[in-house]
């Protein structure tokens, strides 16, 4: 171990804040693998291969906080049993959302772990006299950040697709050219 001046109290608090933060962005690596794999629609080939990009850089996140873990003296967590006791996220086993459901889902995530990024920057002292960890943080509030942007970018456009398809069906009603309404959701 390193003696990099942090007392062994705020080392088992802040080891104990980076694998609860480990745990999470570990099940959201794999929920994002999952989805990049069983993508399917009219936006497979954008959003697999945003998810791929998210995944991959998602792991390096995941090595640096194992990593910072292990310099703080602490052991890091490594199997789906601590990963799911310890993170805030939701799986969705069995799950086959639609393309923009998973978009959402990951968007959802994304904001959840920004909260609680900034929540532990904010509210814990151990954290701020650790210099090394806090700098790692940061760096994942930004790529967080990051990923977050594209996801609502996609969802965005869909946003305004429905919008102009919504117009597009008014427009249709107002000149007397009967609308045919889905009986079911795709979603």
């Amino acid at each position: 171990m390193v003696n990099i001046e942090l007392e062994q109290s705020n080392r088992r608090e802040v080891t104990r804040v980076l694998n609860n933060l480990l745990s999470d962005e570990y099940l959201l690596s794999t929920k994002t693998k999952n989805y990049h794999w069983n993508v399917t629609g009219p936006h497979f080939h954008d959003l697999h291969t945003l998810f791929g990009y998210q995944y991959v850089e998602l792991d390096v996140l995941i090595d640096r906080l194992g990593e910072r873990i292990r310099a703080l003296g602490g052991n890091a967590f490594g199997t789906m049993t601590d990963f799911l006791r310890c993170t805030r996220l939701q799986e969705r086993p069995g799950m086959r959302p639609s393309e923009l459901t998973m978009a959402e889902d990951l968007y959802d995530d994304h904001k959840i772990l920004l909260l609680s990024l900034r929540g532990s920057l904010a509210g814990n002292a151990s954290l701020r006299s650790d210099i090394g960890t806090t700098e790692l943080l940061t760096s994942a509030i930004q790529e967080h950040e990051k990923m977050a942007s594209m996801l609502q970018s996609v969802l965005g456009k869909h946003d305004q697709l429905k919008k102009w398809l919504k117009a597009q069906e008014d427009i249709q009603r107002e000149i007397g050219i009967e609308v045919l309404v889905p009986t079911s959701s795709a979603t």
